[in-house]
């Protein structure tokens, strides 16, 4: 088999051959595209979350305005992923936002994913060769990989950024500065990005030979991780008065109902959707690639493995696993290469056993048919989430815009396409702009005396999200469309509210 070693670099790792390039950059370009046109075909263009547009309008007052706020002059912390934000906002300098600078910033993130995903293979699995790159394959063609790229949301860049940062760990020497930094600005990225810290540190302490490495290297770690991560909480200290962003506050807020339902139906949540695709025939890998680094002691591993379990615990007590598992598919690229160091470890040894010879063929072809049946069921569900957000959240929008006046105030629950294609005043009901409304995020009589107290013209959302506001309320618009409603659920709706 022709060996993918075409050169090696200044410390001795090997390059990739140009052909594995171009075979990354058209199947990142054929997993994005079909993605798109399945969207066009079932709906039109679009973005398969609202959470989206809040990051557009971040990204376009930035741009354009200076000004680092969802309603134009009024700062807020709204913005989950500062860094993010930033990036979109490149796209209106330019002129290619919302759309085609997002989906390029997207799909430049799945392809450095899939890059990462396949050097790191081939420098740490010695079986590990040839031409086709399988491992960035499988992380192009993985189902939540794509979603992510053309979501319009952090999400895949945040996973970049872990896998960068716990693949380095295994690295010989580390570069602890690096790491250091990398981890603290995936905090820029998203929140939970400070749990980086922890097996950055273990890996540190546990696999340095001496207590002189172990110190250097902690500092190194620290410092690069500290100085980022104090900006970032002084950042939003100064736009909202806390040192994380008011989104991190108002999801506790919103599902703290859902925090205290059954700890057994919440695992099952979570698996069901970490699960749900080729990570279930992977997981056996992931299994022997842990024990594999247990028995010899391989602490950058090791400290991977631990990352994986903490940040997937986090989020089973703290967050549901809903939207296609959204909030934990930064865990996922991880997941799937220690999967895949498992899986080709265990092809490695020879045998001469034909049962065995047939298990591991079917496994190996388990991994290929997973991923690929999953790829195009990701697709339907991809067009699917963007009909819903379109005929829901952006035709409402539009409406507004066209039919209230823009001195009106509005009460949302849902802000992001609103925000975005109107030019209304708003009260969230979310608490992402509005945090003094999380004290009291499901208490429906407190908000009715909240929207009172603030004058509100309009309440905007969903009938069943509130149904003792929506109850004597007065539609004056409702979408009519039949996704909604063919999902279990109703149609957005703008209500007149009477005041007090």
């Amino acid at each position: 088999m022709k060996r993918i070693y075409s050169s090696s670099t200044s410390s001795g790792n090997p390059g990739l051959l140009w052909q594995t390039w171009l075979i990354l950059v058209v199947a990142a370009v054929f997993s994005v595209g079909s993605y798109l046109i399945a969207s066009v075909v079932t709906y039109k263009i679009g973005f398969p979350l609202d959470d989206s547009w809040i990051f557009q309008t971040y990204a376009r007052n930035l741009a354009l305005r200076g000004e680092w706020a969802f309603l134009p002059g009024q700062p807020s912390g709204g913005s989950t992923a500062p860094l993010w934000s930033a990036l979109l906002s490149l796209g209106f300098r330019i002129h290619l936002a919302p759309y085609a600078w997002t989906y390029f910033v997207g799909g430049l993130a799945l392809l450095v994913l899939a890059v990462e995903a396949e050097f790191a293979m081939r420098q740490q699995v010695k079986n590990y060769r040839g031409v086709i790159p399988w491992a960035g394959l499988l992380m192009i063609f993985e189902w939540h990989m794509a979603w992510s790229s053309v979501s319009g949301m952090e999400t895949l860049l945040h996973g970049l950024l872990v896998l960068i940062v716990l693949v380095a760990l295994s690295r010989k020497p580390v570069p602890w500065a690096f790491v250091g930094i990398l981890a603290g600005l995936s905090v820029w990225v998203r929140p939970d990005g400070a749990t980086l810290l922890g097996p950055v540190l273990f890996a540190a302490v546990f696999g340095e030979k001496s207590w002189g490495n172990r110190i250097r290297a902690t500092v190194s770690a620290l410092v690069g991780f500290g100085t980022l991560f104090v900006i970032y909480l002084l950042f939003n200290l100064l736009l909202a008065g806390t040192v994380l962003p008011t989104t991190f506050y108002a999801k506790q807020a919103e599902y703290i109902s859902w925090q205290l339902r059954p700890l057994t139906g919440r695992i099952g949540e979570l698996a069901l959707q970490f699960l749900a695709g080729p990570a279930l025939v992977l997981l056996p890998g992931f299994v022997l690639a842990t024990v594999q680094a247990v028995r010899r002691k391989e602490w950058g591993r090791i400290s991977a493995v631990m990352w994986i379990a903490g940040y997937l615990c986090l989020y089973l007590l703290r967050l549901p696993a809903y939207q296609h598992g959204r909030y934990i598919m930064p865990a996922m690229p991880i997941f799937f290469f220690l999967g895949l160091i498992g899986f080709y470890n265990a092809l490695r040894p020879p045998v001469r056993t034909r049962v065995v010879r047939l298990i591991k063929s079917a496994w190996a072809i388990s991994i290929f048919v997973f991923c690929a049946g999953f790829w195009l069921m990701g697709a339907r569900y991809y067009s699917e989430d963007v009909r819903f957000i379109e005929s829901e959240m952006v035709d409402t929008a539009d409406w507004v815009a066209k039919n209230i006046p823009s001195d009106k105030l509005l009460a949302v629950h849902d802000i992001g396409a609103m925000g975005y294609f109107g030019n209304h005043s708003m009260v969230d009901l979310a608490g992402l702009i509005s945090p003094d409304v999380i004290p009291f995020i499901r208490d429906e009589d407190r908000i009715a005396i909240y929207l009172d107290e603030k004058q509100v013209d309009y309440l905007v959302a969903f009938p069943d999200w509130y149904t003792f506001l929506a109850s004597d309320l007065k539609p004056v618009f409702t979408t009519g469309a039949p996704y909604a409603p063919a999902l279990g659920g109703t149609n957005m709706t703008v209500y007149q509210w009477p005041g007090p």
